[in-house]
C-alpha cells in the first residue's frame, strides 16, 4: 500500500519499487551492493528520499566492519537525482540518545 503526498495525490510507483530502484541505482553508482533500506518517505514534490545501508568496509570480526547510512533522492518516477553519505558507522554499534 502507497500513501499519498500532502497534496492529496497518489504517488505515481509504489514504495516496494522505490525501494528496490533506490537500492539497484545506488548500487550502480557506488559499485558495492546494498545491506537495506532503513528509511523511506514520500516527499512533497511528489518524489522520494531513502536511507541505504551500504557495506563500505569489510571485516573481520563482522561487527567491525564499516556501514554507510547514504540518503537518495528520488523523482516521481523513481529515478536517482542525489545521493550523499549522511553517517559511517561499525556494525555493531548502536544508536544512542542524544
Amino acid at each position: 500500500m502507497t500513501s499519498s503526498d500532502p497534496a492529496g495525490r497518489r504517488p505515481k510507483i509504489k514504495a516496494a519499487s522505490v525501494m528496490r530502484s533506490a537500492a539497484d541505482q545506488l548500487a550502480e553508482l557506488l559499485g558495492r551492493p546494498p545491506e537495506s533500506v532503513s528509511a523511506l518517505r514520500h516527499t512533497e514534490d511528489g518524489g522520494w528520499e531513502a536511507d541505504v545501508e551500504v557495506l563500505e568496509v569489510e571485516r573481520i570480526p563482522d561487527t567491525t566492519s564499516v556501514l554507510a547510512s547514504y540518503r537518495v533522492t528520488l523523482d516521481d518516477e523513481g529515478d536517482l537525482v542525489e545521493y550523499r553519505r549522511t553517517r559511517r558507522y561499525t556494525r555493531g554499534q548502536i544508536d544512542r540518545p542524544n
